[in-house]
């Protein structure tokens, strides 16, 4: 089972493969605040998504967030690893992105 602090360091690492990303593909124009929100652990984190970079993690949520992802500690930890297919998550109902549609188009495009 995944702890508070795997998840946080996993935020962290999506975090510098979106900067390395960003630095290659070029800087998208996306500015979104985002919560993540960990359901077997009870707890959140939030941050802001601004030109393909995931900044400003910190702990809590944000309930006013533009993109939300809700996902158990595990789930998290692999999807963000890149062991767990997004498309597949969603489909199964691993995992819950909440999010206008014009944003998860911009959103497949940072991963």
């Amino acid at each position: 089972m995944a702890t508070v602090d795997e998840c946080r360091q996993a935020l962290h690492d999506l975090a510098a493969r979106l900067e390395r990303n960003a630095e290659t593909r070029g800087r998208l124009d996306f500015d979104r605040t985002l919560a993540c929100r960990v359901t077997d652990l009870g707890t959140a984190f939030h941050g802001r998504l601004t030109g393909g970079t995931l900044t400003d993690i910190a702990d809590g949520d944000d309930p006013k967030a533009k993109i939300a992802l809700i996902a158990a500690g595990d789930d998290l930890l692999a999807l963000i690893a890149g062991k767990l297919d997004v498309t597949r998550a969603i489909a199964s109902r691993q995992i819950q992105i909440k999010a206008n549609p014009f944003d998860l188009l911009k959103l497949r495009k940072l991963l």
